[in-house]
């Protein structure tokens, strides 16, 4: 037995690592569990239960998505413990789209040689995420590929669940001509377009992660890997104090193939530059490769991380509750009626009404 359990650790796959992985991680991850968990971490499966008395008809949302490319920053600049922060964020942004409140997040991360104190930084980064979504992390899978990553990289990917009412369901066919739309701020790049934010930064400008970026007062790594946000306590607080008609978490594709996905055919959603902060890094990135106009709305957030619809009259109320949550927004634009051939989404350019 134990010459076999040496053979398949020559081939490298070290399963004594496991137990020490989860005695490591174990007080992390139980800082994020609330009373509906019953099993901790290291079972076959995760068990939760909800109180369902609080609900008539109860629907679960799910997401899963990953974090991309930003994840080569990582690697690159040897720092691991935010990005779990994106993999979280990136997750329960999409399940409060739909009016849900986040009840457990599981992950799955690959590597190809288990660096124990890598995987506790990166696992601190979902735990840090999973508290600020006030979610448990429930579950989650470590697996060693040895010869499928290369040395000191890995992959990861995230899975949300949350619920909401059946009637409380948001899905923006309520929206209709005159509603408002209100931008969230983002932190930053979030994370989406780092396939060209590389491309700009490694291989244009040949920046190093220690280098402080012109006409900035933080370091290339501080700025590329700055935690994508996670709206859920500013979304949950607005849509049970407001009528909310729609919303959309602005990832890749930007507005022109976010807002769509919840827009009625008959509405356009008319976006006015100039109302909105746009963080430094996008004007940076625009004017080192001469990017367009339109590819930088296609690419990236531009600013606004999260887009509300909500009525004209609330607007106003909407914008102040934020700015006291600490949370900045913006009305950067109106529902307008949609006929024939035009975009669902229409960018006016700033001074053009």
């Amino acid at each position: 037995m134990h010459k076999e359990a040496s053979l398949y650790r020559n081939a490298g796959v070290d399963l004594s690592k496991a137990g020490e992985l989860v005695k490591r991680i174990q007080p992390l991850v139980r800082t994020t569990f609330h009373a509906g968990v019953i099993t901790d971490i290291g079972g076959f499966g995760a068990l939760f239960s909800f109180n369902g008395s609080e609900f008539k008809n109860p629907v679960l949302v799910s997401a899963t998505d990953g974090v991309g490319t930003k994840l080569k920053v990582a690697f690159w600049a040897d720092r691991h413990d935010t990005v779990g922060i994106d993999l979280v964020a990136m997750c329960v942004n999409d399940i409060i789209v739909q009016g849900a409140r986040p009840l457990f997040f599981l992950d799955y991360l690959a590597m190809g040689k288990i660096d124990l104190d890598q995987v506790e930084h990166i696992v601190g980064g979902i735990v840090a995420g999973c508290r600020e979504a006030n979610c448990s992390l429930i579950g989650g899978e470590t697996a060693e590929m040895p010869d499928f990553y290369q040395e000191g990289e890995y992959d990861m990917a995230g899975f949300a669940v949350g619920i909401v009412e059946n009637s409380n369901i948001i899905d923006g066919s309520s929206i209709h001509v005159g509603d408002h739309i209100i931008g969230l701020a983002s932190s930053g790049l979030h994370s989406n377009g780092y396939s060209l934010v590389r491309r700009i930064v490694f291989d244009q400008l040949k920046l190093q992660p220690d280098t402080i970026l012109p006409g900035f007062q933080r370091t290339v790594v501080e700025e590329l890997l700055e935690p994508t946000t996670i709206y859920v306590d500013t979304v949950l607080n607005l849509i049970r104090n407001f009528q909310v008609e729609g919303m959309a978490h602005i990832t890749g594709g930007g507005f022109c193939d976010n807002l769509p996905r919840i827009l009625p055919k008959a509405c356009q959603a008319v976006i006015h530059e100039g109302t909105w902060d746009i963080p430094p890094i996008f004007q940076f990135l625009k004017d080192a490769a001469n990017i367009s106009d339109n590819e930088m709305y296609r690419v990236f957030n531009n600013g606004i991380g999260y887009i509300l619809v909500v009525s004209e009259e609330e607007s106003e109320d909407i914008v102040q509750r934020c700015q006291a949550m600490g949370q900045k927004a913006y009305r950067i634009g109106e529902i307008a009626a949609r006929t024939g051939d035009e975009t669902s989404v229409r960018i006016v350019p700033a001074g053009k009404g």
